[in-house]
């Protein structure tokens, strides 16, 4: 399913392989919570974007409009009319956000929800049913994720827990994939690493899970406040543990620079909300640095956002224009923000794809680290 096409260092160019297409890795996937991108982004625009991969969030299509809803419709690619591939989370980081909500226990987790406040129980094999009815292409198994910082005595249990989860997801998962109604029988299933901070603890871990022979690998609990240099230091150590033949992924990050480190480290697969978030406040992504259009200094600059863009928006609108939308708070400065900032993300992927292939990572990393992380 995943092929290295090339690497230089612990960097790796290359394809990952779907019943819904091919994807070219380093790639970042473009978050549609419930199944769309917040600020009137559809699957047509994601494809202009140059999306390979949407995801959605299991939590939030389970409590709407319901998995079984969903499945009735023919599945999130179905109803979504996205083709390419779909991952979906294991709703586990949403459950585990709603903190004072819940109480874990063997079986699962249980919780209220935050739009009625009705009470849900979900655990590995109802976080697998859902997927299933959701028709994803891969399916993220139901983990712990443990806040940072944590107890080591608590960081160990549940790393313990969440492996005994993960061997109940592949069970029901092999279960799911048999059935005859089953929307996707296909669906892959790929295993998170966790263990908070501490190295001895994700290596642990990663070297467990990776005995079970999943269609990929995730690495799980970063990129929650703790610095930088501790996520880079986490991934510099699990990365070696990883199986070498399967896709890597980095959860919720993150920001240019981010992606650029974790690259470096040997992670092919991100996702992070940050581009649409950012988006939506008037902050965009450029070649030049981090830019905010509601600063008054932009009220007649009638330059694109980015004059090395090439992007839909910056092809034909002024950043005074979108300025003004913002001000005026008009729905349409979401919907061209956001295209921006995703168009940026996936041709910085592919600028990364493209180093990779001339062998030159290492010097594009220096050239653009600096200028990815300035505000102007």
């Amino acid at each position: 399913m995943f092929k290295i096409l090339k690497t230089e260092g612990r960097s790796r160019l290359g394809e990952f392989h779907t019943n819904r297409g091919v994807v070219k890795t380093p790639a970042f996937m473009n978050v549609a919570t419930s199944a769309a991108i917040k600020g009137a982004v559809s699957a047509e625009d994601l494809e202009q974007v140059g999306c390979q991969v949407m995801l959605s969030n299991t939590y939030h299509l389970h409590i709407r409009p319901g998995d079984e809803v969903i499945k009735k419709c023919g599945g999130l690619h179905k109803i979504s009319t996205w083709q390419g591939p779909i991952l979906t989370d294991s709703g586990g980081f949403q459950v585990f956000s709603l903190a004072p909500l819940r109480k874990i226990t063997e079986e699962g987790v249980s919780f209220n929800s935050h739009i009625d406040g009705k009470r849900i129980f979900m655990g590995p094999e109802e976080s697998m049913r859902i997927q299933s009815n959701l028709g994803s292409t891969i399916a993220m198994a139901f983990d712990e994720c443990v806040e940072n910082p944590a107890p080591y005595s608590y960081a160990k249990e549940s790393c313990e827990r969440t492996t005994r989860w993960l061997k109940r997801c592949q069970t029901e998962m092999k279960r799911l994939n048999s059935l005859e109604d089953t929307i996707n029988k296909e669906q892959l299933l790929f295993g998170i690493n966790q263990g908070c901070t501490f190295n001895d603890l994700r290596i642990e871990h990663m070297k467990t899970i990776a005995e079970l022979d999943l269609d990929g690998y995730a690495i799980g609990g970063l990129a929650v406040g703790e610095p930088a240099e501790v996520m880079y230091d986490v991934i510099e150590h699990v990365t070696p543990h990883m199986p070498e033949n399967k896709i890597r992924y980095l959860m919720g990050v993150g920001t240019p620079v981010n992606i650029l480190n974790a690259v470096e480290r040997g992670v092919d697969l991100f996702d992070c909300v940050m581009p649409s978030r950012n988006a939506r406040h008037g902050h965009l992504f450029t070649s030049e640095g981090i830019i905010n259009l509601n600063n008054n200094k932009y009220e007649t600059d009638m330059r694109p956002i980015d004059e090395k863009c090439d992007c839909p928006v910056c092809r034909r609108y002024s950043r005074a224009y979108i300025r003004h939308l913002i001000k005026s708070k008009e729905m349409l400065c979401n919907r061209l923000c956001v295209l921006h900032n995703l168009y940026f993300y996936n041709k910085l992927m592919e600028d990364i794809r493209n180093a990779l292939a001339e062998g030159r990572f290492a010097e594009f990393k220096k050239e653009k680290e600096e200028i990815y992380g300035t505000r102007i």
